[in-house]
């Protein structure tokens, strides 16, 4: 079985950052303390019903990232990506190292290079801000 591009290994990691990244203003969100009348502490996200509460202040150990500290991954997809597109744009074989020895056994055959070449061209509809146009220099 061919190894998957670089990019694709990419993806998990980056679907885990994007969801850390949503659940962050979770986390900052204000919590309400206050006590029923069997004297039980209760927390909670919203003020209690006719209830005399004292609204707590959670400090988070660590600051979230910067969002710009995502931004070069997504450059390196995007410049793998386009490069990608390029190598199957230009009509060279392009072999396939099956098993992953680093030498290619066979080269891709018509209709597994479009197949790939729709997926680079998706890659970069995802990564990149401006879609590449076929056959530019980059």
């Amino acid at each position: 079985m061919p190894c998957p591009p670089r990019s694709l290994r990419l993806l998990p990691w980056l679907g885990a950052g994007l969801l850390l990244a949503l659940a962050l203003p979770a986390a900052a969100s204000k919590v309400y303390q206050w006590k029923d009348a069997q004297g039980v502490t209760h927390y909670s996200d919203s003020p209690p019903p006719d209830a005399a509460y004292r609204n707590r202040a959670i400090r988070n150990p660590a600051e979230p990232a910067p969002q710009a500290a995502a931004k070069p991954v997504v450059n390196a997809n995007c410049s793998n990506a386009r490069s990608n597109l390029q190598v199957l744009q230009s009509g060279s074989p392009v072999g396939v190292d099956e098993d992953r020895d680093g030498k290619p056994e066979r080269t891709l055959t018509e209709s597994e290079r479009a197949n790939r070449v729709a997926l680079a061209e998706a890659q970069i509809k995802t990564y990149c801000e401006a879609p590449a146009v076929a056959g530019s220099g980059g």
